[in-house]
């Protein structure tokens, strides 16, 4: 078995901290992550499957941990050496020519234990067990020593965690199913679905969740901040009604609310805001771009940060984390018009608009697992290397010697 490999090497993750500022392949080439030939893992019990990757992607995420700027926060719930990789469509030897996604998330049913209230009740992406029962630390595959990650020739795989796909789904499609699905979730975080979004970066976040909104027939406008010609042509693609830059944020905020101003403060604004990128930077523009009353969701994966919120105080705008994906509760009006139930879980909603939302438009690049330190460099680039979603292709391994 062929695998990327992260070890808890703390030299090496200084390294590729301080190297990344300025070199990014020599950072990765220096960092915590090595390609390895090693046995395949171990599944606990039967209900654990050997799953083959086709297409594996490569998510903020990882990045985070890879060039050590995740928050240290997830320290505890990640157990070394782990294989990223946790976007990934796979097959089945024993059920050849079938694709599937994979739910990486490893809950109560999956860990072997008896559900925690956050389990019982459909909201998996609170989970309060992901360091104990038949596995290793994680809060998802491709964190967790114990099941491998997409990022390799075989991983192990709970067989409740499977999605079989349609079959005129592509590749593409596949792949961001994963992305897609945590897309879906922040889209119907705010309590207002029916007035207007602001969308703060258009990576894949911030794309998906683009076309999570217009799959979903949310919002009656959706502006996109995107910084890159690729990410704003993009953002046309997926149907944004307005697509600016970043810094026009606060003004478009102010035009389309016709809001008072004084200096930073403004009297109106986007009833909602999602930032997607979790920046100190981007959070405080999605804060002062938002009405008084209104929502901001942080769907983009933060670090630490140091934030003036003192207008979320004075304009009582509510702050929400967006995290991964459970059970949805979509209303009447959204179910009626989507055909589906009220009450749904996250990832057969992903599923079911997967096609129509054209998210397979969202993956620009593919390598060889050979290639991780072009492909890493190229995800770390994003727009500004015209990428969005990189992907490592696992048919092409067998071709790297």
């Amino acid at each position: 078995m062929r695998s990327l490999v992260v070890s808890r090497t703390p030299a090496r993750f200084a390294t590729a901290r301080l190297l990344s500022r300025f070199a990014v392949e020599r950072a990765v080439e220096s960092g915590p992550l090595t390609l390895r030939d090693g046995p395949p893992k171990q599944p606990p019990n039967s209900d654990w499957r050997r799953a083959v990757p086709i297409l594996s992607g490569i998510c903020g995420s990882d990045l985070a941990t890879i060039f050590f700027e995740a928050s240290r926060y997830f320290d505890p719930m990640t157990s070394f050496p782990f294989t990223p990789g946790h976007e990934v469509v796979v097959e089945l030897p024993e059920d050849p020519g079938v694709r599937f996604v994979l739910e990486p998330a490893l809950t109560c049913s999956v860990r072997g234990t008896p559900p925690c209230n956050a389990c019982a009740s459909g909201n998996t992406q609170l989970c309060s067990n992901t360091t104990f029962g038949d596995l290793a630390e994680g809060i998802q595959t491709g964190f967790c020593s114990s099941t491998g990650g997409g990022w390799s020739t075989e991983f192990l795989a709970h067989k409740d965690t499977l999605h079989r796909l349609p079959a005129e789904y592509t590749l593409e499609e596949s792949v961001m199913i994963e992305p897609f699905a945590c897309a879906i979730h922040a889209a119907l975080r705010p309590a207002r679905r029916s007035g207007s979004l602001a969308i703060v970066g258009a990576g894949t976040v911030g794309l998906s969740i683009l076309a999570a909104a217009k799959a979903l027939g949310c919002y009656s406008s959706i502006t996109v901040a995107a910084k890159h010609p690729i990410q704003r042509e993009l953002a046309r693609q997926l149907g944004a009604d307005a697509v600016i830059d970043p810094s026009e944020l606060a003004r478009r905020a102010r035009s389309a609310a016709k809001a008072n101003r004084a200096g930073s403060y403004l009297g109106g604004g986007f009833d909602s805001t999602i930032d997607a990128v979790g920046s100190a930077g981007s959070l405080e523009s999605a804060i002062l771009s938002t009405a008084p009353g209104g929502e901001v969701v942080a769907a983009g994966m933060p670090a630490t940060t140091h934030l003036d919120l003192a207008p979320l105080w004075h304009r009582e705008i509510n702050l929400k984390g967006s995290y991964a994906y459970g059970t949805e509760v979509l209303g009447p009006e959204i179910a009626t018009r989507l055909n589906q139930p009220q009450s749904i879980r996250t990832f057969s909603l992903a599923i079911a608009l997967a096609k129509s939302a054209n998210i397979g438009a969202l993956v620009t690049h593919k390598f060889r697992l050979s290639e991780y330190v072009e492909a890493i460099s190229k995800a770390r680039a994003g727009g500004k290397e015209d990428a969005v979603k990189v992907v490592f292709d696992m048919r092409k391994v067998k071709h790297d010697g």
